[in-house]
């Protein structure tokens, strides 16, 4: 393989990382300066946009044909599981992070309704174009909500938001704001070109398929954003502003970059057996398990957070050890199906239990 291969992809994942950052400190500043409150940028155009490097790498990829539908498929089922189990994780181990009601109440639902919706439209083996609009309508519909939401947040939240993301109500430096969200733009496009194209390269050369090839290292390159965003959130001590990131960029991923690639695909997005049989069955598990690690507490302890960290692990040693189809997978899957999975459900099982019954305590009698 040439050594221009591999130049070529880290060129572009370095313009999509910077293109992403520049995007999100544009958008976010020109939305404040029309009268956006600073909460609604955090919750969807800073979640949003550290998943524009997802939207990027996927459309090129819808649009490059079979191959390149199977890398878009693999990005965002990659991309979701990526950002709950490590960067969470990850967050998670740094500091307990709390968990806002709202998110246990109304957004991780949301996020799980949305997952399904994955394996059920493309259960078939495509998710067409007529799917793809249905998708790309929930982001719309889901954008409008949040924004009637903001609108009644305390100013507490407010301020939050504030802190985080250097947010200005002030009505200067439009301009600067939109040229940055230009150039953005423009590094992101021709970052996912240079992304993809590398990737489907690297995988032909090494026979991988282009399917693990967006579960794993395309998954983890474009996802970088939100590691950023969440992990400094966490170091600074903020509320949910890493979980909120992360939900919010998961519906973005599933709703926006999915439905937008089968909106482009000539024929739409193909779906891989194995992608239903495994990966995108994972994605729902990994998105229905936030729901009572949430709730319990309304925090994530350290010791879920490295939990999420070992499943990942575990995930993509899974994906290395198939694709090489070496004799450790065997093992290794009987280990999960046997124990390590049945115990961390009765683990997540007991600890939601514990939480009804002290919360049913602490209730004033009638």
């Amino acid at each position: 393989m040439e050594p221009m291969v591999f130049v070529l992809f880290v060129a572009g994942l370095v313009l999509l990382v910077v293109g992403a950052e520049v995007l999100v400190r544009g958008a976010s500043r020109l939305a404040a300066a029309v009268g956006i409150s600073p909460l609604v940028v955090g919750l969807t155009v800073v979640a949003f946009g550290t998943s524009a490097p997802e939207m990027a790498v996927s459309v090129q990829s819808a649009l490059a044909g079979q191959a390149g539908a199977n890398l878009a498929i693999g990005n965002v089922v990659g991309s979701n599981i990526f950002n709950v189990l490590l960067i969470l994780g990850i967050s998670a181990l740094i500091t307990p992070l709390v968990v806002s009601q709202q998110l246990v109440r109304i957004d991780v639902p949301i996020m799980i309704g949305a997952s399904v919706a994955v394996y059920v439209l493309g259960f078939d083996g495509n998710i067409s174009r007529w799917d793809g609009a249905l998708l790309f309508s929930g982001i719309i519909a889901y954008t409008i909500f949040a924004v009637m939401k903001g609108r009644r947040e305390s100013r507490s939240v407010v301020e939050e938001y504030e802190s985080e993301f250097g947010a200005s109500t002030q009505k200067s430096a439009a301009l600067m704001d939109f040229a940055f969200i230009l150039a953005g733009l423009a590094m992101l496009v021709l970052g996912s070109r240079w992304l993809v194209d590398g990737a489907m390269a690297i995988a032909r050369a090494a026979g991988v398929s282009e399917l693990v090839i967006g579960l794993t290292i395309v998954a983890a390159g474009t996802s970088l954003p939100e590691v950023a965003t969440s992990v400094i959130a966490s170091i600074r001590g903020e509320r949910d502003i890493a979980v909120g990131n992360v939900v919010g960029s998961n519906l973005f991923n599933i709703m926006s970059v999915l439905g937008l690639a089968a909106l482009v695909a000539p024929s739409g997005v193909n779906i891989a057996e194995s992608a239903l049989r495994f990966d995108i069955p994972i994605m729902i598990a990994v998105a229905a398990a936030c729901l009572p690690i949430f709730f319990t507490g309304y925090m994530i302890a350290r010791w879920e957070g490295l939990l999420f960290l070992a499943y990942y692990v575990v995930y993509a040693g899974f994906l290395i050890l198939a694709a090489s189809q070496h004799a450790a997978l065997e093992p290794l899957s009987r280990t999960m199906w046997t124990f390590v999975l049945p115990l961390t459900v009765i683990t997540i099982v007991v600890s939601t239990g514990r939480e009804l019954r002290a919360r049913r305590r602490s209730k004033p009698q009638p």
